[in-house]
């Protein structure tokens, strides 16, 4: 299994990575936060630590630390504009629950 991204995904990351003039991609991985106990995290990354793993599709690199690949081996990365509302959606399929606020999960 991998990561992936959607078309809509990847050309809002790209457009990113343009007027930030710099990066090697989009760093995808999860924290300890929130309600459910676990959060996600988007962060441009310049350099690769060591064990990254690096899923690239639709001209986007998607960088993943081995810690959090375990809660995020099969996420889907989306992009979409709802109303006056636009984001980054995350289709991951070990997700157990979510809070309310959708801003955690757990596995």
């Amino acid at each position: 299994m991998a990561i992936t991204i959607t078309e809509a995904a990847a050309g809002r990351v790209s457009t990113f990575l343009a007027n930030r003039g710099k990066g090697l991609g989009l760093r995808l991985g999860v924290r300890t936060s929130g309600c459910s106990g676990m959060a996600y995290i988007l962060e441009f990354v310049d350099e690769l630590d060591e064990g990254d793993q690096v899923f690239e599709e639709k001209g986007v690199k998607i960088i993943v630390d081995p810690k959090s690949l375990v809660y995020l081996e099969g996420t889907e990365l989306d992009f979409a504009k709802e109303g006056l509302n636009e984001g980054f959606q995350f289709n991951n399929p070990n997700v157990s629950s979510e809070c309310g606020c959708g801003e955690s999960f757990n596995v």
